[in-house]
């Protein structure tokens, strides 16, 4: 089965396909529709063969469809036909939860996406559960993301931001029972020492995310409801 893989960011939208798994970009930013999406996403693979399309989405997703329009991208999200929209069957996925199926090796794995806010996702015996744990109390009135999200960063500075990215994880990964955390999203590149049980993800993991998502075997049929 051939996937094309979309993966939507604040920044830019990712596009790859599962056969060669060259990453293409569009633009993407607070003047991107839903619609827009699809029409330049089409563009890109036009020459392409696929079957089936995986998309992750920056926000909560159930029964294949966002719940809510994003913060920071044009609107049509909720509403949107997706399966209609590319003329093929599509499965629609938190983007962190997408990164965390494909960082999945084995166990009871937290991930925790380190970007503009905290992304995260918990995978056991091949099955991905989304969270929404960035908006958790964590210190002083202040939820986790304000802490270690992007705005932390800049705020408390690297040797700072990583000492309470270390707290986090290993607060996080108690309270979720796993064996160990990935760290994955852009700022993972700022942590020049990794967290006890941790280990470093990559972009590229959401590639395989969305390649999984479509494979019987690992991932229940239950999961894009999720």
């Amino acid at each position: 089965m051939r996937v094309l893989i979309v993966d939507v960011g604040g920044t830019h939208v990712k596009v790859a396909g599962s056969w060669d798994r060259v990453v293409s970009r569009i633009d993407s930013g607070i003047t991107l529709t839903a619609s827009h999406m699809v029409k330049n996403v089409l563009a890109i693979a036009r020459d392409w063969t696929y079957d089936v399309v995986s998309i992750g989405y920056p926000g909560p997703v159930r029964e294949n469809r966002p719940l809510a329009e994003p913060h920071n991208l044009g609107g049509g999200w909720r509403r949107l036909n997706y399966d209609h929209a590319f003329g093929k069957p599509v499965r629609v996925i938190n983007d962190a939860a997408m990164q965390a199926l494909g960082s999945y090796e084995g166990g009871r794995m937290l991930f925790l996406g380190l970007g503009t806010g905290l992304g995260s996702a918990i995978v056991s015996d091949g099955r991905v559960e989304p969270l929404e744990l960035a908006h958790l109390p964590y210190r002083k009135g202040r939820s986790f993301e304000k802490y270690v999200g992007a705005a932390g960063l800049e705020r408390r500075g690297k040797a700072r931001w990583a000492k309470h990215v270390a707290i986090v994880c290993d607060v996080l990964r108690a309270a979720m029972v796993a064996d160990y955390v990935v760290l994955g999203g852009g700022n993972v590149s700022h942590l020049d020492t990794l967290p006890s049980r941790t280990r470093r993800g990559s972009n590229e993991h959401a590639i395989d995310g969305g390649i999984r998502l479509w494979a019987a075997d690992t991932v229940p049929r239950a999961l894009p409801s999720t």
